[in-house]
């Protein structure tokens, strides 16, 4: 479950604006009923700025997996016609008061941005992008299979315990974990879970 570490100057190189080191432990919150109401509320902001330009929007992550402890910051799954093509998206949700944080054109063409008054991640891709399909897929085996469930969640809370000089460098260490599920849900279907 170790991952090594990027480096501050390659974190740096992704983000727009400085890098914020965290200055204190990553807490988990208990699963909140109210995070689903947080996502439908965003995903309407978002489809109501970008229109037809929002292809399509999904809530990943923890927080999209009821009974999954999670950081109480909602992910989201945008998909534009062209995420390389800011100029026809970015304007309009900044207007919206949503910032762009990450740039990762060798990586999916990949754009993050923070909301304007919840603490959100909306991931922004083109689409057949592979990586909403695997973010998609594990949401799915998270909220199918309880045994898959309990395992995320106790590697998340054995990483929790541990001190991160940035957020990505906890994301990056729940990798071998992720890959672990992902492989099962390949070639197993889920068990059933709630």
């Amino acid at each position: 479950m170790t991952a090594v570490p990027r480096s501050a100057a390659e974190l740096q190189a992704l983000m727009v604006g400085p890098l914020q080191p965290l200055d204190g432990p990553i807490v988990l919150a208990e699963y909140d009923p109210a995070w689903p109401v947080l996502y439908e509320r965003e995903a309407s902001r978002i489809r109501a700025t970008l229109g037809p330009l929002a292809l399509q929007v999904e809530h990943v992550g923890s927080t999209s997996v009821p009974g999954l402890a999670a950081k109480p910051r909602v992910d989201i799954v945008l998909v534009v016609p062209d995420s390389a093509d800011e100029r026809a998206y970015v304007p309009p949700l900044e207007r919206a008061g949503y910032v762009l944080r990450i740039r990762e054109p060798e990586w999916y063409e990949h754009r993050v941005f923070k909301g304007p008054d919840t603490d959100v991640n909306v991931h922004t891709f083109s689409p057949a992008c592979p990586e909403v399909e695997r973010m998609l897929r594990f949401r799915d085996r998270l909220r199918g299979d309880d045994a898959d469930r309990g395992l995320y969640e106790q590697a998340k809370r054995e990483l929790t315990a541990r001190r991160w000089e940035y957020v990505q460098h906890y994301a990056d260490a729940k990798s071998a974990v992720v890959e672990e599920i992902l492989a099962r849900a390949a070639t197993n279907p889920a068990r059933g879970g709630g």
